[in-house]
């Protein structure tokens, strides 16, 4: 048994040099027998917080799938947000099995893979959207067709995505191998920190296309600005208030990316990645706030003007 001067206390091989010996250590690790600091959390996943989450995404989940089947308009937005509540579920499932578990690193992983891809799909389908109300508001207001909304940002969002699993990947190696994995962590946020700039050139270009519209709207008046085919639809209380909770979503996704690219910039050993309150209130707290704000205020029921 080593105890070192900061208190922390661990079989001796824990500390090995060689990974396969460092990791077989952990795992064999009790409460008892081992400090959490030795865990691949460096804490306890809260079991309270991280069921809740497990839960809310669950719901989330259920839901998306139920507004799909029922509703049958969307179809690329359902796919995107049932991809990432997916995974969302899949990640939090992780954290609770790592509440009772946490020097085993496969629910480690797991939720790394999970929640840290899932707001991309949540991303995709916010590109979606935005095309709609283009199209609702009229495409002569917008700098860009329509069509290209989502055909650019997603595409960027799976260059994003591919960034960060070739980085994740290499990272892991590197460490299976006792290598350095910086390289592999550089590109892991590089492809979050491209999201988040993709993210911010989606928010500027739907602020133009708003400003715009309002430009337009002065100069030329409602009826000559907007296109007259889906007047009904704007004045509905239904679409002003999912207009809202899209633009509420998109911010929610855009703060835990910035918090992301933070933590992970810190490295696996940074404040941040160890600090679980941060986690919660910037990963867990606020994607669900957004997500859960879409399902309330789900594009295919606030927009059925358009298809009547």
């Amino acid at each position: 048994m080593v105890t070192t001067s900061t208190g922390e206390f661990a079989p001796a091989a824990c500390y090995s040099n060689d990974f396969a010996i460092r990791k077989a250590c952990r795992e064999s690790c009790t409460f008892d027998t081992c400090s959490l600091s030795l865990s691949y959390w460096s804490y306890l996943p809260s079991y309270a917080a991280n069921g809740l989450f497990l839960a809310l995404f669950t719901i989330s989940l259920l839901a998306y799938l139920a507004q799909g089947l029922i509703r049958r308009r969307f179809i690329g937005f359902t796919i995107a947000m049932l991809l990432g509540s997916i995974l969302e579920v899949l990640g939090y499932a992780a954290r609770v099995w790592a509440h009772a578990q946490p020097f085993v690193e496969n629910p480690f992983l797991l939720q790394i893979i999970g929640l840290t891809i899932a707001p991309a799909f949540y991303a995709a389908g916010i590109y979606f959207c935005l095309s709609r109300i283009i199209i609702t508001f009229g495409a002569e207001n917008s700098r860009l067709p329509a069509k290209w909304y989502p055909r650019i940002f997603i595409t960027c969002d799976f260059f994003s995505l591919i960034l960060q699993a070739t980085g994740g990947g290499m990272a892991s190696t590197a460490t299976h191998l006792n290598k350095n994995p910086a390289a592999g962590n550089h590109i892991m946020v590089a492809g979050l920190a491209f999201q988040v700039f993709t993210l911010l050139i989606f928010i500027l270009l739907a602020l133009d296309f708003g400003f715009t519209t309002l430009k337009r709207i002065r100069q030329m008046g409602k009826s000559e600005a907007l296109d007259p085919t889906h007047q009904k639809l704007r004045d509905s209380k239904k679409f002003k208030l999912f207009l809202i909770a899209l633009a509420f979503a998109t911010l929610c996704i855009f703060t835990r990316s910035v918090y992301r690219v933070a933590e992970l910039s810190e490295g696996w050993q940074g404040h941040l990645i160890k600090t679980q309150k941060y986690f919660i209130g910037l990963e867990g707290a606020i994607v669900a706030a957004g997500v859960l704000a879409l399902n309330a205020f789900h594009p295919a029921y606030c927009m059925r003007e358009a298809f009547e």
